[in-house]
């Protein structure tokens, strides 16, 4: 009997304790910590050089660029030439 009246209790303190997400603005502008650019701290704000590793980590992702034999066409079937 307890429980029945505790649970509704509970659910009602636990919204209660919701923590706002939503940033601070302040005059119409986000008012935190500045975000630094994806090739400001690595790459020394040279863009170029940050797109080039990124295209070079993706290159290296494909399967076909890793496989011994890229840019070879391999054949699904087998020729019938080669099966007599």
């Amino acid at each position: 009997m307890r429980i029945l009246f505790l649970a509704p209790a509970l659910c009602l303190l636990g919204g209660c304790l919701e923590v706002q997400q939503h940033p601070v603005w302040r005059d119409g502008k986000y008012d935190g910590k500045p975000d630094d650019q994806h090739e400001a701290r690595l790459f020394h704000n040279d863009k170029l050089a940050w797109h080039a590793a990124i295209i070079n980590r993706n290159m290296h992702q494909d399967e076909y660029n890793r496989t011994r034999d890229a840019g070879e066409r391999v054949d699904v079937l087998p020729d019938k030439k080669a099966q007599r």
